[in-house]
């Protein structure tokens, strides 16, 4: 079910949706689920650290202030019972399907932003130019600004998507944290390779 309703891979709205229910559902088989043994007298050795991003996201949903936002009624008198393999093996794909929606959501977000990237790199070789012809640079600092703005109007909306539809905190961080890392890449990246940018005189933009 899941796995046909996220075919439409562009649509971020209906995409947090299901990263909002499948990540909640997901959260309460981690508080509801036990290891089997799990009740002997011999003390178990702790778990290894898990390796993948999703799996260190629940990890810490516990220990993080973020997860008192994912509260639900009733959970703290939820029964913990032992982990058959249907349940394990439910619990295995819905971990795939959360870290496939959480990754397509933020690759969406990346390819909206390039374009807009490479704009506020080309802004000051425009306003230079026009600096040149006598234009003044009220222009060029108007034409780099509304590149940066949309920017801005584009995280603003993915975020407004994001609390609408109650996506965990936690995961709403990790995307901006990993959104914000990309455009420092790109934009160091972009810097480095035009070398009319690596100037004294650009250093203002």
């Amino acid at each position: 079910m899941i796995g046909s309703a996220i075919e439409i891979q562009e649509n971020n709205e209906h995409l947090a949706y299901w990263l909002s229910n499948a990540s909640t559902l997901l959260f309460l088989l981690q508080r509801s689920l036990k290891a089997a043994g799990a009740t002997g007298a011999v003390p178990r050795k702790k778990p290894p650290p898990p390796t993948t991003l999703f799996g260190r996201m629940t990890q810490g949903f516990r220990s993080t202030p973020s997860s008192a936002n994912l509260a639900v009624d009733g959970l703290d008198v939820v029964r913990q019972v032992e982990a058959k393999y249907p349940a394990l093996l439910f619990k295995q794909q819905l971990t795939a399907y959360v870290e496939k929606i959480y990754g397509i959501i933020r690759d969406n977000q990346k390819k909206d932003l390039t374009s807009l990237l490479s704009l506020c790199i080309q802004a000051p070789r425009t306003s230079r130019a026009n600096m040149l012809r006598g234009s003044g640079r009220s222009f060029g600092n108007q034409t780099s600004s509304s590149h940066w703005q949309s920017i801005i109007n584009s995280l603003n909306a993915l975020l407004k998507i994001l609390q609408e539809n109650f996506v965990p905190p936690i995961l709403v961080q990790k995307i901006f944290t990993q959104i914000f890392s990309f455009i420092n890449v790109q934009l160091f990246n972009s810097l480095l390779l035009r070398r009319e940018c690596c100037s004294f005189s650009n250093g203002e933009y």
